[in-house]
């Protein structure tokens, strides 16, 4: 069986040594990110603990630049990997109009999202990877 996050198909919107930061192509949640480790690794606790920390270093970075550039009412963070065995943190913005709120956005939509709210919120996904890249490059 193939790693689905061992084979990145789509162009990360950072790359580094250890681990990659990629956009989820998530129609209702633009902005939602990932933090994958590059190599494959089932849980935290099966890293070094500098290598835990450069993880959660990458996380609270991203959770950054989607507070600052998307404005969400909250982010939700969550490491999962119940269906992808591979480690990786979910950043995901969360407002009161999303299709979800305010359950997990896992959960069966409560509602339709406004297309003109969405369309905005996509409108600011260039500034958000850049702002990503930009926080990932500082030491």
């Amino acid at each position: 069986m193939t790693c689905e996050l061992c084979a990145l198909t789509a162009e990360p919107l950072w790359r580094g040594a250890k681990l990659s930061v990629i956009a989820v192509d998530d129609a209702n949640y633009p902005g939602f990110c990932r933090v994958v480790w590059n190599a494959h690794v089932k849980e935290m606790t099966d890293l070094a603990p500098a290598d835990r920390a450069l993880v959660m270093d990458a996380v609270w970075k991203v959770e950054e630049a989607v507070r600052e550039v998307m404005e969400p009412q909250k982010v939700n963070l969550a490491s999962l990997g119940n269906m992808t065995p591979h480690l990786h943190w979910h950043v995901i913005p969360r407002y009161a109009d999303d299709a979800q709120w305010p359950s997990p956005v896992w959960a069966p939509a409560a509602r339709e999202v406004n297309p003109a709210a969405l369309e905005l919120r996509r409108a600011r996904l260039p500034r958000l990877a850049a702002a990503i890249r930009t926080r990932m490059e500082q030491a």
